[in-house]
């Protein structure tokens, strides 16, 4: 099953194959979750969540999920043996370990890591013109949010591989307001992503509103904003400041190795990014 899956994406070179791999591991984590009853405490959101559900044009990296509701006691050790056993089920090996933190935060990490076998499984007749034998030591990082701001709707979105199941998912206007979120409040100054901006520009293009409320709540509980109201015009000159500040060829040279049209990047400017962040829309709607 796993050759005719690599295969369905049609790799050209070993980044893509590499990359489509990190996402079959996904999808079956993903399974794993849904037997153990994950998604009846949890929500699917971040960039894969996009990527998977929601047709983002680019592969994206880690698992994120936040808690429906607050639980600082939250492990997420209860979930490892679900995981394991549905990539046992698909011939495959993989570790879950729980990262340590010398740092306690409301995020509960783990990493989901391919052992030799993922070596062994792309030798079998997939791609070895391609090196891919070489591949190994890919990584997810799973991330859940135990104390997370709430206000976010969420539905639920059905995955056909490894089977067919549903997943509890943030709604687009609420992953919209967690990404800019993310864009202008990433904790190191120099921890540019240039997948922020892509994600932003989709959302843009495809006419999605942000949740301002939402956005306002994540602000709030990050302590990146002391009030307890915002205004469009505050957020708008919130995102206008981080694009003057912003080093654009970082954030170019971030995306490239995610997305296989480097084209489309030609555009990317600080006066591209002004032009299009006024088409965004911003619902305040649920604002108190």
């Amino acid at each position: 099953m796993i050759k005719e899956w690599l295969d369905s994406y049609k790799p050209s070179d070993r980044d893509q194959a590499t990359a489509a791999l990190r996402e079959i591991m996904q999808e079956v984590a993903l399974a794993g979750l849904y037997r153990a009853g994950f998604y009846e405490k949890a929500a699917f959101y971040g960039g894969t969540a996009l990527r998977i559900f929601y047709g983002l044009d680019r592969f994206s990296e880690d698992l994120d999920f936040s808690l429906l509701a607050d639980n600082p006691n939250f492990s997420f050790q209860p979930y490892i043996d679900a995981i394991i056993t549905e990539f046992d089920s698909q011939g495959m090996q993989v570790s879950v370990r729980e990262k340590t933190k010398a740092v306690q935060t409301n995020v509960e990490s783990a990493f989901l890591k391919s052992e030799t076998i993922w070596k062994e499984l792309v030798l079998d007749g997939i791609l070895p013109q391609q090196g891919m034998g070489q591949v190994a030591n890919i990584k997810i990082k799973i991330e859940v949010d135990k104390r997370p701001p709430l206000g976010f709707d969420t539905e639920e979105k059905l995955l056909t591989q490894p089977f067919s199941f549903y997943v509890k998912c943030f709604t687009l206007i609420d992953l919209f307001a967690g990404k800019m979120h993310a864009l202008l409040f990433r904790k190191w100054q120099n921890n540019v992503k240039g997948r922020d901006w892509y994600d932003m520009e989709w959302y843009i293009k495809k006419g999605i509103p942000l949740n301002l409320s939402h956005f306002l709540a994540r602000a709030i509980s990050s302590g990146h904003w002391k009030g307890s109201t915002m205004t469009e015009q505050e957020f708008r000159n919130l995102l206008k400041q981080k694009i003057d500040s912003v080093n654009m060829d970082r954030v170019k040279e971030d995306i490239r190795r995610f997305i296989p049209n480097q084209d489309r990047l030609k555009i990317w400017s600080p006066q591209y990014f002004h032009d299009l962040a006024e088409k965004m829309i911003v619902d305040n709607s649920k604002q108190p």
